[in-house]
């Protein structure tokens, strides 16, 4: 008499959702190591400015501490060093300098050769797991999502900072900063993919003791509320979502920090490890490999 087998229960997927925040987006990495760690790899990946940075070096192939050490080059102070000095002719003498919608403060080169070094030619669709790389329309204002085509370029439009880089021009449209239109791009991960998601809050100045502060002030305002609404309208039934406070405000650059960040990261997703483990169905069998 043959005996009947149980079929082999296939948890659902995973899409990790890393969202813009500057150098406080390599948190995602820390909760990555946990998923790792746990026998939970995800299955696409879906990134917004620093997000999709370092989003892309895990649907490239790296493993956690592989993307770390890669992170640590590709995000660094250097990348906003070199400074255009014709920026300060166009911000003075706009019509004459021809001042446009390609303004910025800094040069951009720098950080195209090292997209280039870490990436080379790849082109999105065809990367190990799938990746979604959310940018901004500079025009409009709407939400880009990048697919298909080369991964640098959509890379470099996704952190184009206004103000700070020019836009990247993809497909004869001028991309910005994916935080513009969407910090925490939850809406784009396939409906039956359960979302483990990293994002973080913009630090609101107390004081606007400066033209700059009062200006993040603004914009950290107008960034906050666009993270709010997002995360309300997501689907709480399928998303594991981490918005880790920090300690003290951290600078978009300071990559001191990063490993204070990752642990951060770590934490987060181990506190968040049970939510998971109920919404893909598998904590008896973690449990028991734990043990």
């Amino acid at each position: 008499m043959r005996t009947q087998t149980k079929p082999a229960t296939i948890r659902p997927k995973i899409t990790l959702v890393l969202g813009s925040g500057g150098v406080k987006s390599i948190a995602g990495l820390g909760a990555l190591q946990v998923l790792e760690d746990h026998g939970l790899p995800p299955d696409a990946v879906v990134g917004c400015s620093a997000g999709a940075l370092f989003g892309a070096l895990v649907a490239v192939g790296h493993n956690a501490q592989q993307a770390m050490v890669l992170a640590r080059t590709l995000w660094s102070r250097n990348i906003t060093s070199q400074r255009r000095l014709r920026a300060w002719l166009e911000l003075a003498l706009p019509r004459l300098a021809g001042f446009d919608q390609r303004f910025a403060l800094r040069d951009d080169r720098l950080i195209r050769q090292q997209l280039q070094a870490a990436f080379g030619d790849l082109q999105i669709q065809n990367l190990r797991l799938p990746l979604q790389v959310q940018a901004s329309d500079a025009e409009t204002g709407a939400s880009v999502v990048l697919r298909h085509g080369p991964l640098a370029e959509a890379l470099r439009a996704s952190i184009a900072l206004p103000f700070l880089f020019a836009p990247q021009c993809i497909g004869g449209r001028w991309l910005v900063d994916g935080s513009l239109s969407d910090p925490l791009p939850l809406g784009l991960a396939p409906a039956d993919h359960v979302q483990v998601a990293v994002g973080f809050r913009v630090p609101c100045p107390r004081c606007a003791s400066s033209a700059s502060r009062l200006a993040t002030r603004s914009t950290a305002a107008l960034s906050n509320n666009l993270l709010d609404a997002r995360t309300a309208a997501a689907d709480t039934s399928r998303l594991v979502l981490m918005l880790p406070a920090l300690p003290q405000r951290i600078g978009l650059f300071d990559t001191e920090a990063m490993p204070a960040l990752i642990e951060i990261g770590r934490q987060a997703a181990l506190a968040a490890l049970p939510r998971l483990q109920a919404l893909l169905g598998t904590g008896p069998r973690l449990a028991a490999m734990a043990g």
